[in-house]
């Protein structure tokens, strides 16, 4: 079949162009593999300048106020802030610290407890552990030829303390580092953002405020319903413990209320330790059960009922982006990342949002 004069007197310009056209998806699925890679293998590097950036954007509309209404200086807000956040952390984990540790040890009583005795859960361990034996020796059995068995080569590893020690000693840094950003944020960040807008055509400049603004307004209403349906959550969760008599009610009021920042998961982690520590402690089965159970009714109620009351505010994102991120971000970032996953979100559906070319995908996930 011979090409016709319109094809062979196409301008090269438009033929290479249909060619790259043609690549342009491999080239983005290249360059998305690149940045999750990348945010993967310096997480150590970018995971501070992400808290730093949160932070920040929490704590500006703080300092701002602070500035207009009382003539506070930037850097001198923007250090008590500061000072009040590291405040908080080293507070809350001397708080959490040392109960935390006392309940580890009791925690394999505490199993232990449940699993002796003529239960049913003992016979199907049993059960289970005969099976497991029989297939071991039947395995040995036919395994067993005369020859030479391998020998096994054991690699020395560093012992667990070592390991938490150089964890501990990575996130001291890492924290120490997000909060030094922020405070440089808190006092420059508005300049900077000015800035990089003047370098823009005048319609980008807009919109690059506008993403600001509302995320420093996304960011801290989310964080504002968190904070006031926590708090009560975590004071209720400790009278209740009190009322039962489960030892350190306090601690477990200040453990449920922070785990609530984590969707679904922290809400389980809760149901999970009061429930050990309700079996460790209490005799009777319908004692044990009465902590999950409170704490389960009461989170429904402050969900479904007070925080869209309280704030007017729900998130706008369908709650299974929410699961995944929760499980992408944690995957990618560890404990920190669960914690800051919907944060991220809140901030990727005011961009989303806000551009146009973006705007289909933010459809597609919202609620």
């Amino acid at each position: 079949m011979e090409e016709s004069p319109q094809t062979e007197n196409a301008p090269e310009s438009e033929q290479e162009g249909s060619v790259f056209a043609g690549l342009s998806t491999p080239i983005y699925g290249l360059f998305a593999l690149g940045v999750l890679y990348t945010l993967y293998i310096a997480h150590q590097i970018i995971l501070p300048i992400v808290l730093a950036v949160l932070a920040s954007l929490f704590l500006s509309p703080f300092v701002q106020r602070a500035y207009l209404k009382f003539r506070i200086p930037k850097a001198v807000s923007s250090l008590f802030l500061v000072l009040l956040v590291l405040v908080g952390i080293v507070g809350v984990g001397a708080a959490v610290a040392t109960p935390a540790l006392e309940w580890a040890q009791k925690a394999p009583q505490g199993i232990s407890r449940l699993l002796v005795g003529d239960s049913q859960i003992k016979r199907q361990i049993d059960k289970v552990s005969r099976s497991a034996e029989q297939v071991e020796k039947s395995v040995e059995g036919l395994s067993d030829s005369g020859e030479e068995k391998p020998k096994t080569v054991v690699l020395a590893t560093d012992s667990w303390r070592s390991q938490m020690v150089s964890k501990v000693r990575d996130g001291v840094a890492g924290l120490a580092l997000a909060l030094a950003l922020t405070y440089f944020l808190l006092v420059s960040g508005d300049r900077l953002i000015r800035n990089f807008a003047r370098q823009l055509p005048a319609s980008q400049r807009r919109r690059v405020l506008r993403i600001t603004h509302y995320s420093q307004r996304e960011i801290a209403q989310y964080l504002a319903v968190l904070g006031v349906s926590n708090t009560s959550v975590g004071v209720l969760t400790a009278l209740i413990c009190w009322a039962i008599g489960l030892p350190d009610p306090a601690m477990w009021g200040l453990v449920a209320g922070l785990a609530r920042f984590i969707p679904y998961l922290g809400n389980m982690l809760t149901i999970a330790l009061l429930a050990l520590v309700s079996a460790v402690t209490l005799d009777t089965l319908w004692m044990m059960a009465l902590a999950p159970l409170s704490f389960i009714l009461l989170t429904t109620i402050v969900g479904f009922f007070l925080e869209p009351w309280i704030h007017g505010f729900r998130m706008a994102i369908n709650p299974v982006i929410i699961f995944i991120s929760i499980f992408f971000w944690g995957w990618l970032w560890g404990p920190v990342g669960v914690l800051l996953a919907v944060p991220l979100m809140t901030v990727i559906q005011v961009v989303l949002k806000q551009i146009p070319k973006l705007r289909p995908v933010y459809k597609v996930i919202a609620r």
